[in-house]
């Protein structure tokens, strides 16, 4: 028989949460997780998880979240590998968990995750490349080029030149403290 995560109303996951029958685990980012998360969440950020078995009180549940719901589905046949007992994916994630009208704790003050910065950057580049091009000189159509170029291969190799240098930059070494 396979095993799969089947998904939780926030709901009927809070009740089980509240119950002491499950614990959540939050496989988000650090930067994503100190922005906001479920109170009580462990940040067990995918990045790092090893095959190795988390630790649950006997009886407990585990129930898997990330923001919207993708990211855990995405990895259920991983996130599955590290449990033995029963466990479920939060549907909607902590996004459908702040639908319910459930509580969610928030800093403000932490800076935007990572990817959104680098989304935000990439696209006011590629904005200005061809605003550029179009207004000064062609030439400038080459930092869109540049920009699409760098997002290619960070979406085919993972590694992100321009998430390294942002996580540098003075507003986001509060979060990597």
């Amino acid at each position: 028989m396979t095993r799969k995560l089947t998904a939780l109303n926030p709901r009927f996951a809070a009740d089980l949460l509240n119950r002491g029958l499950a614990v959540l685990v939050d496989i988000r980012e650090p930067d994503e997780f100190a922005r906001r998360h479920i109170k009580g969440a462990l940040s067990r950020p995918l990045s790092t998880f090893q095959s190795a078995h988390l630790k649950v009180a006997a009886g407990q549940d585990v129930i898997f979240t990330c923001r919207t719901g993708m990211r855990t589905s995405a990895n259920c046949d991983r996130l599955l590998q590290t449990v033995q007992g029963d466990a479920f994916i939060l549907d909607g994630g902590v996004d459908g968990w702040a639908a319910a009208g459930l509580p969610v704790q928030e800093d403000r003050k932490a800076p935007l995750e990572i990817m959104r910065q680098v989304q935000i950057v990439a696209g006011l580049l590629v904005l200005a490349g061809v605003a550029l091009g179009l207004l000064v000189a062609p030439a400038w159509f080459g930092l869109s080029a540049f920009v699409g170029a760098g997002l290619t291969i960070a979406g085919a190799t993972g590694f992100c030149g321009m998430a390294r240098l942002l996580a540098m930059a003075p507003w986001n070494r509060r979060a990597a403290a």
